[in-house]
This record gives C-alpha cells, sequence and structure tokens, in this order.
C-alpha cells in the first residue's frame, strides 16, 4: 500500500506544480522540504484530493484520487488550524472521530490517549478560543491521528512546538512508521529534515532532488541540505 504521484501539474494564475512524482511506500516517512512558496501545502493538497490537479494522477493504496471513502484511511493536518473555537478541544476531538465512525467507547478512549500524548489532558474542557497557538497545533495533530491512519499527511507540523514535545511528537512519527503507516510530513526546517529517512526537495513547484537523507547530506560540502537549494541552477538567491 503507497502513495503514488505521477506526473502531475496544478495551475492557479500560474504553475505552482510542474510534472511532479513521488512514491511513498508503506512503512516510510518522506519529508518535504522546501522554502515558503515551493509548493509544499499544494502537492499536500492535491494528493488528499483538496484541490483537483490539472494533469497526471494521484493513487493512494490502490485507488485514485480524489475518492471520499478515502478518507476513513487518512490523516491530515493542515499548516492552519482546522478548528471549532467555539467548543472544547475534547469536543472538537470528538466531533472528527464521529466523522471517521468511531463509537462511543472507542473514541473516548482514543480522546484521553491523544490528550495524554499531546500534552493538553489538563485543557481538554477548555474552550478553543482560550487555546495557544501550540495548544492548538498539538490538538490539530491529535486529531489528525484520532483514527490510526494508513496515511498521515502533516503540513508543518511541530511549527510552534516547544523543543521537549516536539522530540515526543517525532518519537511517535517513528513509531507510526515502523508500525506500517506511510506519512509525508513537510517543513522548512533543515534539522527537521534529517529526523526523516528520505527527503524529497521542494522548489519552484518541482521537485529538485528525492533521496535518502543521508544520501542528500553526502552531496554537501558543509553537510547542510540547504546547500543543496543553492547548487540547482535558478535556484534560491543567497
Amino acid at each position: 500500500m503507497n502513495i503514488q504521484v505521477k506526473s502531475i501539474t496544478k495551475a492557479f494564475n500560474k504553475t505552482v506544480l510542474d510534472n511532479v512524482s513521488l512514491t511513498v511506500g508503506e512503512g516510510e516517512m518522506l519529508c518535504l522540504l522546501g522554502p515558503s512558496g515551493a509548493g509544499k501545502t499544494t502537492l499536500i493538497r492535491c494528493i488528499i484530493g483538496a484541490l483537483k490537479i490539472n494533469s497526471g494522477e494521484i493513487i493512494i493504496g490502490g485507488t485514485h484520487v480524489p475518492n471520499r471513502k478515502l478518507m476513513y484511511n487518512i490523516g491530515f493536518m493542515p499548516q492552519e488550524d482546522a478548528l471549532y473555537n467555539d467548543l472544547t478541544g475534547s469536543s472538537n476531538m470528538e466531533y472528527f472521530g464521529g466523522l471517521y465512525g468511531m463509537k462511543d467507547k472507542e473514541l473516548k478512549k482514543r480522546i484521553n490517549e491523544l490528550l495524554i500524548m499531546m500534552d493538553l489532558h489538563e485543557d481538554g474542557n477548555k474552550m478553543v478560543s482560550n487555546y495557544s497557538g501550540g495548544m492548538k497545533k498539538r490538538l490539530s495533530l491529535a486529531i489528525a491521528l484520532m483514527h490510526n491512519p494508513r496515511f498521515l499527511l502533516l503540513d508543518e507540523p511541530t511549527v510552534g512546538i516547544d523543543p521537549v514535545l516536539r522530540k515526543t511528537i517525532w518519537n511517535k512519527f517513528n513509531e507510526l512508521k515502523n508500525n506500517g503507516c506511510c506519512l509525508i510530513v513537510s517543513t522548512h526546517v533543515m534539522d527537521e529534515a534529517v529526523k526523516c529517512e528520505r527527503c524529497a526537495l521542494v522548489y519552484g513547484g518541482k521537485i529538485i532532488y528525492d533521496d535518502k537523507t543521508q544520501n542528500l547530506i553526502a552531496k554537501t560540502q558543509n553537510g547542510s541540505l540547504e546547500e543543496l537549494f543553492f547548487m540547482v541552477k535558478g535556484g534560491c538567491e543567497r
């Protein structure tokens, strides 16, 4: 079971994704690394079927995207919070869990597990309008994990989260990977990219490199993945 992206293009007023292809397998975690505006968020939204592509095809677990049945197997955390501020944290989780078809006993157990994992166990009954930005990030991640998805797509998941909890979350990502989950994690933070065994570097709507992270680091002189962007003709300006 994998995610296959085959030669997709996506344009708004201009081309945002240009002939992008990648495959992410079962038990693999891919980092999409690139600066803001590179096309990472658009790519993730195309993969989950939230945006219609202009050409190419996307297949998840043997099913062509878009297909509503895939929502039961996909966990998605957007870059911007998609939460109900007039509900408590627990009520947000209960609502989304219900959309995934989770039953009462299973749902309550899962909510409790995730509140503890995200260090929100003392804040589950607070209105989300009273949450800090970091708390909202943690709640969004908990919601993405609610139904134990087989495919997990996370757009800048650890921005605004303290270093101690960030380590816990990355440990969870690796646990999910080791249990067969297929993960795509986007970031613009170089030191987070090295936590993934494989990186796809995105710039200007194209994937300029896609390889094991250690192989990419070996291509550089200073051991920084950032250097690869400067090595690409027409890439970033210093």
